[in-house]
């Protein structure tokens, strides 16, 4: 029992560790990425965290095999390094053993992202989907910046604020041109001290503007109108929202199962694939991290990256084959998955002392029959 806590343990440390920094370093790219949208404009500064809180379980999903094989090759590494495997062996602790209680953790870890792939990824993307959807039909009030000029998104007018509150909600210093229609020639530009955002019953923005001018005429006329104000209320309606064309890997489990196209197929076998990858990818681990203490923890760390990249290749592969339908939908992945699974019992068949007596004969008998 002490043994199973201290593998369990120090593979779950390493584990862990690799994943919160992979995740780490691959938020932040995004985080950076929306943050500079924001920015710019194109979304308001309110969505960041929301988007960023969405993306943590459709990339999470795809850390947790790289992070749970990674762990297992550093955990066992350091201790056939330090000459600590050594020992456990001498006192009766086989490498199947090992790999037994590897299994047991990576089923748990299996399990977990069978949950994210099949439910709370599709379920964060439609989430996504949807936000990204309703920040486009959005006036573009909500997404004022100080000290720029901006386009609304129905790109029927102009505005520009010198300054605002925190909230965005309090303006000074108001400019706003709008433009001329096909249906109506005249055009205006107003000006105003102070200004205001406010929605009204039906959830569309307008825009209040206090103690100001406004400059109208038509655009076929050097004459224009100047009117003064104490008040002036701008309604800038929100466009309808546009569904956009969502990607197959939104969709619920149960309604991508009910859809017969390759693409689809193409999506469940990729389901299925990720957690499936994680017991075999931490089975392949155990014997890869076989090392001399002369080679240190990470001797074959490279290696070991090396085939995990060709494995996931050949997953990302496969899959389009099947999108495009070169290969039938129920042979999906399963081979590149066999294949996986036999590669890994050859790497532990080969610490066994029956496979090496074998292997043994073979190569005597093979001299034999040279000579």
């Amino acid at each position: 029992m002490i043994v199973f806590r201290y593998l369990i343990g120090e593979v779950f440390k390493s584990q862990l560790a690799v994943f919160l920094i992979l995740i780490t370093i691959i938020l932040s790219q995004r985080f950076v990425k929306i943050l500079a949208d924001a920015s710019e404009g194109e979304l308001p500064g309110q969505l960041v965290l929301t988007l960023i809180s969405l993306k943590l379980p459709q990339l999470a999903v795809l850390i947790l095999p790289l992070a749970a094989f990674l762990g297992v090759l550093v955990a066992y590494s350091r201790i056939y390094a330090e000459s600590e495997m050594t020992v456990l062996h001498a006192t009766g602790i086989s490498e199947w053993y090992v790999t037994r209680l590897t299994l047991i953790l990576s089923l748990g870890m299996a399990l977990a992202a069978g949950g994210l792939m099949m439910y709370l990824s599709p379920w964060a993307a439609e989430r996504e989907y949807e936000i990204m959807a309703k920040a486009d039909a959005d006036s573009g009030l909500s997404t004022l910046l100080p000290g720029r000029f901006q386009q609304t998104s129905n790109e029927k007018a102009v505005v520009f604020v010198q300054d605002m509150n925190r909230d965005g909600t309090q303006l000074s210093r108001v400019f706003l041109a709008q433009s001329a229609s096909a249906d109506n020639l005249t055009g205006s530009v107003v000006y105003a001290e102070t200004g205001a955002v406010a929605e009204d019953n039906n959830g569309a923005q307008r825009l209040v503007l206090s103690n100001g001018r406004r400059y109208a005429g038509s655009v076929d006329s050097p004459q224009f109108d100047v009117l003064e104000f104490g008040r002036y209320d701008i309604q800038i309606r929100e466009q309808q929202v546009e569904q956009r064309r969502r990607k197959l890997s939104s969709l619920p489990t149960d309604q991508l199962l009910a859809i017969d196209t390759a693409e689809a197929k193409a999506e469940w076998h990729w389901r299925l694939a990720i957690p499936l990858s994680i017991p075999i990818l931490m089975l392949l681990a155990v014997p890869l991290s076989r090392v001399n203490p002369r080679q240190g923890k990470f001797g074959k760390l490279l290696p070991a990256l090396a085939l995990f990249l060709g494995y996931y290749i050949l997953l990302i592969v496969c899959r389009n084959l099947i999108e495009n339908e070169k290969i039938p939908a129920w042979l999906g992945m399963w081979w590149i998955h066999a294949m996986a699974l036999l590669l890994g019992v050859f790497l532990l068949l080969q610490s066994r002392a029956g496979y090496q007596r074998f292997a043994a004969r073979l190569h005597g008998r093979g001299r034999r029959q040279h000579a």
